[in-house]
């Protein structure tokens, strides 16, 4: 888009875009979302950004009514295999956080040198300016949903100092922290989490969603002990638990089949809500990010529904379940063993080798088994030279793991057929362009492949 394009979308509110780009206006000092509904500045006060770290990095402070830092994540860092779209993978993982840019750049396999000048050439701004906007966002969630004590929020949203934290909510927000928490937003403040009630959110995405396919599909493969899926068709609650960098969680999403009311801004999105219960709440951007990997809430269905809707055996399919969604994983080990042995299979692994939570909560007893544990419990075949591979790095399925990369070491492990491979691929990496092995597709599919083998899986016909 160039940025004529890009002033006709904020012109016309178009909710496609939050997320895609952000606009700053120069006479106020505000940067908005697309879809902000105040009025429209003249085009020659605005200026177009890549990241909200970028405009945040020029001087501008976030809008109190769109909220620009609650947008979906662009849809193009799950589509990109390069290292931009590989680094904005781990940068929302909470990699920057927790092991700093040397960490980053040590995953990535390149210099700390070479990644900020990627970053900073494209986006506007280098991963510490990007971990940093994503953690003022964290400490918004906080301030606006929980009674933890401010300093308690300063550290679990990643800060290392109470300074640091004051200085970087002014700067974002134009306001203190105490000003923040006070200025909830309707109805958030009644929402606020009482104590072991765990984190409640909101888990944006744009445009249409798909929930009942999305909740079928995990109902239907859910692991007893890891996950469950309870409720009544169209308010149905997905609860599972999570092993994250510095404890472990419990989550629970709902199901929202309905879209919610239409505000200002053309073809909205939506949210599903969720609540997280953490050990540690600086695992809370982590979680968060997981769960949206989970549910593919950062996809563009306009540009899917778009280029498949052109097919003609997809279109009916697409008209049908516009914005269909394919889900991803919150533990690569997991979804590769699943896609290895069957999720059936995967129940005793559980039982044997999972950790027993502390505190069970209803259905939920275990985490799922961790590469080491499985490798010395189940050496030699497939499973255990899988988990082995995890173990000891030889095989990378996280957020920024190369694709390429991954498959290969996928292929060369005993056991792993194609149809497996492709599978986890899928699943664990979160590529949109995996076609079934062995199959002819047409190449207009492309690069959403994932998708429609989707719309035939839910439609319930071959590829």
């Amino acid at each position: 888009m160039d940025e004529d394009t890009r002033y006709e979308a904020v012109r016309s509110r178009d909710g496609r875009f939050d997320g895609a780009f952000f606009f700053a206006v120069e006479t106020t000092g505000i940067y908005c979302r697309p879809s902000c509904p105040a009025v429209t500045p003249k085009r020659h006060n605005v200026r177009f950004f890549a990241t909200a770290a970028a405009a945040q990095g020029c001087g501008f402070r976030a809008c109190r009514r769109c909220r620009p830092d609650a947008v979906p994540g662009s849809a193009q860092w799950n589509a990109r295999a390069d290292v931009v779209g590989r680094a904005m993978r781990l940068i929302a993982d909470g990699v920057v956080d927790r092991e700093g840019v040397a960490g980053l750049a040590s995953r990535l396999g390149y210099s700390a040198r070479q990644v900020q000048r990627q970053l900073t050439t494209e986006l506007g701004a280098g991963p510490v300016a990007l971990a940093r906007a994503q953690r003022a966002h964290t400490a918004r969630v906080l301030l606006q949903t929980t009674d933890l004590p401010i300093t308690e929020i300063a550290f679990a949203s990643g800060f290392a100092s109470v300074r640091q934290f004051n200085d970087t909510v002014r700067e974002v927000y134009a306001s203190t922290p105490t000003e923040v928490r006070a200025a909830a937003p309707r109805g958030r403040a009644g929402r606020r989490a009482a104590p072991g009630a765990g984190i409640p959110l909101r888990l944006a995405h744009r445009g249409p969603y798909q929930a009942g396919a999305v909740f079928d599909q995990l109902a239907a493969e859910a692991v007893p002990g890891v996950e469950e899926v309870s409720g009544p068709p169209d308010g149905r609650t997905y609860r599972r638990t999570l092993r994250l960098p510095y404890g472990t969680g419990i989550a629970a999403v709902e199901e929202r089949t309905r879209a919610p009311k239409s505000g200002s801004g053309t073809r909205p999105g939506g949210w599903l809500d969720a609540r997280l219960r953490l050990t540690d709440p600086r695992d809370l951007t982590t979680a968060v990010q997981r769960l949206r990997r989970l549910f593919d809430l950062d996809a563009d269905p306009y540009a899917v529904d778009e280029r498949l809707g052109t097919d003609p055996r997809l279109a009916p399919l697409v008209a049908a379940r516009p914005g269909l969604r394919t889900p991803g994983a919150v533990d690569p080990l997991e979804a590769a063993v699943r896609a290895l042995v069957g999720s059936a299979a995967a129940e005793p692994l559980v039982r044997r080798y999972g950790k027993a939570l502390d505190a069970p909560c209803g259905g939920l007893t275990h985490l799922f088994p961790e590469p080491a544990v499985l490798a010395e419990a189940e050496p030699g075949g497939p499973l255990g030279a899988l988990a082995a591979a995890l173990a000891d790095g030889t095989l990378r399925l996280d957020a920024g793991a190369d694709r390429d990369d991954a498959e290969a070491a996928l292929r060369a492990l005993p056991g792993m057929d194609p149809a497996t491979v492709a599978a986890v691929r899928a699943r664990a990496l979160g590529d949109p362009d995996v076609a079934p092995p062995g199959t002819e597709v047409p190449s207009a599919w492309r690069p959403w492949r994932s998708y429609a083998v989707q719309h035939l899986r839910v439609a319930g016909e071959q590829v």
